[in-house]
């Protein structure tokens, strides 16, 4: 196949480009995605057959960025790219949530798409060309799939809305969201904005959505001229068409009838719909049980399913017996543990995080080295996700994809409401110990109390909500539904987590997995998200009306200061030795960066003396020497004609022997100075071209009675020795020179 390529044109007049048939031809499906100089290079392979068992799409996306894209080395010891790090995993998060739900429910061969940033010029993001490139390589390929897709960023920088903006553009922004879509619908959002109203959120969608369409347009184009339109045959399940209505004739009506109980008891309900279940399959001919019971437990899920939206749908009644509005039992406490700096619970029915904040200095900063992203982070917020939260007996095995994603939503939750001039580092850790519902949106409000908790003096608390959504295309009906429980966002058609203040949204996460949602229905869902936000923020503020007065007494104290940029070198000194004996002598951290103004230092230790001491050593090194001030000194070294003494912390002076005593002193060895003596000295001088110090003993000496300051010469010539008298008769006997004595000598040599 020739090579074939589209092009796509950014309404700011940027240009992408999207091509196939030039790499990577051994794949079901190669793209290569060309924007100014940053290329993505997107792949798809699909096996022929599905896995025995398997009865669902085991789909995998994975991004990489090489740091050759960007002319860097690795870090580390193998210099070489390794794991994937937070900001691959959340941008490969991005296209599975948009790709998965639109593959057909009877596919379920392994795939993998895979999306490799090649190059980068810096300023574009790649993040936003990931879901393109990766539903390109979808279309050119035959791999049953009901896109295309795409994905673009939207920010609003100025009050106008920017497609897809470059790094420089984004730091201006006050809303910035991922938005990916089909053709006709929206079917993921995820950003963080800065106390936006709901009816900006939705401006925001529409503008994304239009330049997706446009997006998805060339896609087609694409697919066409490649001849991909027709996908491949594929049998990934044998069904039984009247098995299936017999578990429905027989089931339905009972799983109702449990649906519409409306218990509480998650695990009460769970067992009643499993026996409904477990009923059929003993109720067949033995010699037929294990053969259909996987059919039966498919078809009796879809069963279950049915009966519940049925039930919310019809007589609004809810798994544990809500109505859509209603948000379930919340009890928070705070201070819960003595160790911590700040500590909370928050429970919300059966969802619980137990929060953590931790206080630390500068040196506690996370170091960030991705391939675009360098630079250092003073907020960190991590989420653990145990297996005995919902009950699974299983072994925890490092962090996962979902924690990772799940801790960045609350992460942009808050961090827009950390307070700009906090001196601290903070770490926010909120650990699930039971589950059921939205346990990150449970973590936004953990993380509110537990930094309140902490003295942490935030712009305004956080709090955030799960909604639902229950549909009828064939009715038109629909319930939206407040703090959503597990099984309603399996069973439903929407997870729609909202956080913000009182006064706006600070971040949204949306995963929609049914087509034609109206922003009517975006609106009415954002609205009641606002009821039940701050319902959740009453709570809070009655748990902990503000911040702490102070901080708990085990935290670390941290004050700061500023000096000169020319004496940061001296605070550090060679090979840091300065700020390490600083550190050593005083029991104290301390740190110091370069920043605009100067040199920024931070001085912390959990005690008033420690942190004093360390600021008198500094104040010490960066104190400007004065001249007619007296200091105390060590002589650091012996020459002919002096001494020098450091009178302050790494600044010499020059004490000259005639400057040690009034006392004429023939050499150094009769002044009985010594390497290591410590003198006082006064600072008489200062060269202003140079910057040397001239220093003086004698001057704190008594002046001798009749003294006679011996005479010197202009331009620090040699004072007149004893018989200046006859020297100037000689000179005076001496016949006066002729002008033009020396001239005619120079000539007569010259003509010589």
């Amino acid at each position: 196949m020739n090579p074939i390529k589209k092009a796509i044109t950014l309404p700011d007049g940027r240009v992408i480009t999207l091509e196939t048939g030039k790499l990577a031809k051994q794949a079901d499906g190669a793209v290569e995605l060309r924007m100014g100089g940053t290329m993505l290079l997107a792949t798809v392979v699909s096996a022929k057959e599905a896995g025995e068992g398997v009865d669902f799409m085991p789909l995998q996306v994975e991004y990489k960025e090489k740091f050759s894209s960007a002319g860097r080395f690795p870090g580390g010891f193998l210099k070489r790219e390794g794991r994937a790090s937070d900001y691959e995993v959340l941008t490969a998060r991005l296209v599975d949530r948009v790709l998965r739900p639109l593959f057909p429910d009877n596919y379920h061969a392994d795939t993998f798409v895979n999306i490799i940033m090649f190059s980068s010029d810096g300023q574009d993001m790649p993040d936003a060309l990931a879901g393109l490139a990766a539903s390109a390589a979808l279309a050119v390929s035959d791999i049953p799939f009901n896109g295309p897709i795409s994905e673009v960023r939207v920010a609003r920088i100025n009050g106008e809305f920017v497609i897809n903006p470059t790094f420089d553009q984004l730091e201006n922004a006050d809303m910035e969201l991922m938005v990916g879509a089909t053709y006709d619908n929206i079917m993921m959002v995820e950003g963080e904005m800065n106390e936006v109203s709901e009816a900006d959120l939705l401006n925001a969608l529409k503008a994304a959505h239009a330049a997706i369409r446009e997006q998805c347009k060339v896609q087609m184009e694409l697919a066409e001229a490649v001849g991909s339109t027709v996908k491949r045959e594929y049998c990934h399940e044998v069904n039984d068409e009247a098995l299936r209505q017999d578990v429905h004739d027989k089931c339905y009506d009972k799983a109702y009838a449990i649906a519409k109980a409306g218990s509480a008891d998650k695990h009460w309900r769970q067992n009643s719909f499993d026996a409904i279940c477990q009923e059929y399959i003993d109720s067949l001919p033995e010699e037929e049980r294990d053969e259909k019971a996987p059919l039966v437990k498919r078809y009796y899920h879809d069963v279950e399913k049915e009966a519940v939206r049925r039930c919310i749908l019809d007589e609004g009644i809810r798994l544990d017996g809500r109505k859509t509005t209603e948000i379930r039992p919340i009890w928070c406490e705070v201070d819960y543990l003595p160790g911590p700096h700040g500590s909370a619970v928050f429970t919300r029915g059966e969802t619980q995080s137990l929060s953590t904040v931790t206080l630390g200095t500068k040196l506690d900063e996370k170091i960030l080295d991705d391939v675009l992203n360098q630079g250092k982070e003073r907020f960190l917020l991590h989420y653990n996700f145990p297996p005995f939260s919902t009950g699974e007996a299983k072994a925890q095995r490092g962090v996962g994809r979902r924690e990772i994603g799940h801790g960045n939503l609350a992460h942009r939750a808050l961090k827009r409401m950390f307070p700009d001039d906090f001196p601290y580092v903070c770490r926010v850790v909120s650990d699930i110990l039971e589950s059921n519902g939205s346990s990150s949106m449970a973590t936004v409000c953990a993380g509110t109390l537990a930094l309140l908790d902490a003295g942490v003096r935030m712009k305004r608390p956080v709090s955030g909500i799960a909604m639902g959504l229950i549909t009828d295309t064939a009715s038109d009906k629909y319930a939206i539904l407040s703090d959503i429980l597990g099984d309603e966002d399996h069973l439903g058609d929407m997870d729609f987590k909202v956080t913000g203040t009182r006064d706006g949204i600070t971040a949204t996460q949306m995963d929609i997995k049914c087509d034609g949602l109206s922003y009517e229905i975006l609106e009415r869902a954002l609205n009641q998200a606002r009821d039940g936000r701050l319902h959740i923020l009453d709570i809070i503020e009655q748990t902990i009306p503000a911040p702490r007065e102070d901080y708990k007494p085990h935290v670390p104290r941290i004050v700061t200061m500023l000096i000169p940029k020319e004496l940061i070198g001296a605070v550090i000194g060679p090979g840091g030795k300065v700020i390490q004996g600083i550190q050593e002598a005083s029991g104290a951290t301390v740190s110091i960066d370069e920043i605009e103004d100067g040199g920024y230092i931070e001085v912390a230790a959990s005690n008033k003396a420690s942190i004093d001491k360390a600021l008198e050593m500094i104040n010490a090194i960066v104190q400007l020497p004065e001249e007619g001030k007296v200091y105390t000194g060590k002589v650091r070294s012996i020459l002919d004609f002096g001494a020098f003494v450091e009178f302050m912390p790494n600044r010499d002076g020059l004490l000259h022997i005639s400057e040690i005593s009034w006392e004429r002193i023939e050499n150094m060895e009769a002044s009985g100075l010594k390497e290591g003596d410590t003198v006082e000295v006064k600072l008489i001088e200062i060269d202003k071209k140079t910057g040397k110090y001239r220093l003086s003993m004698r001057a704190l000496q008594p002046k001798p009675e009749g003294y006679v300051e011996p005479q010197r010469r202009e331009r620090g010539e040699r004072p007149r020795r004893e018989g200046g008298d006859r020297r100037e008769r000689r000179d005076g006997d001496r016949r006066p020179r002729r002008e033009g004595d020396r001239g005619e000598r120079r000539e007569r040599r010259n003509d010589d």
